[in-house]
């Protein structure tokens, strides 16, 4: 992995789109990893293999709305915050399992804090009609929200 990029994908990525696995994994070291399924200590895994092996680039690539998906994003970042270093990396999301989004490492930043995503949905309503468009647990929950009051959505 020396001086070299690595991918570090959700593990679920191979099934959930074949073909963008391949095209990504493309001259890249990969690490597959499952935060549902493996130890939470991602933090100190990557800082230690950043660290001992230095590579080039760390591209995350992860499933976008995964609550299990987001601690591999935030563990690049908190790995940076632990060596006390610049880590040269990139961030995506794969949406509705098809495309892929850059993301910043500010905005994964930002996710952890609830009480400012909060702030953000307040403040920005429509923000939630994007979320719709992707996201079945809040479909239901306005499902249920309507059949609950007998009120039809705005």
């Amino acid at each position: 992995m020396e001086n070299r990029e690595v991918l570090v994908a959700s593990a679920c990525l191979p099934a959930v789109n074949p073909r963008l696995f391949e095209e990504l994994s493309q001259g890249r070291t990969v690490l597959l990893a499952c935060p549902e399924r493996e130890s939470s200590a991602y933090y100190g895994k990557l800082a230690s293999m950043i660290r001992s092996t230095r590579p080039r680039k760390i591209v995350v690539v992860t499933i976008d709305g995964s609550p299990h998906c987001f601690a591999l994003q935030a563990s690049v970042n908190e790995a940076e915050y632990i060596l006390g270093e610049r880590v040269d990396r990139e961030h995506y999301v794969v949406v509705d399992g098809v495309e892929l989004k850059k993301i910043s490492p500010n905005a994964i930043r930002v996710a952890r804090y609830l009480s400012i995503v909060s702030n953000v949905v307040e403040s920005n309503p429509d923000i939630l009609r994007e979320l719709e468009k992707h996201s079945k647990e809040y479909k239901l929950s306005l499902k249920l929200s309507t059949e609950s009051t007998g009120t039809t959505k705005a």
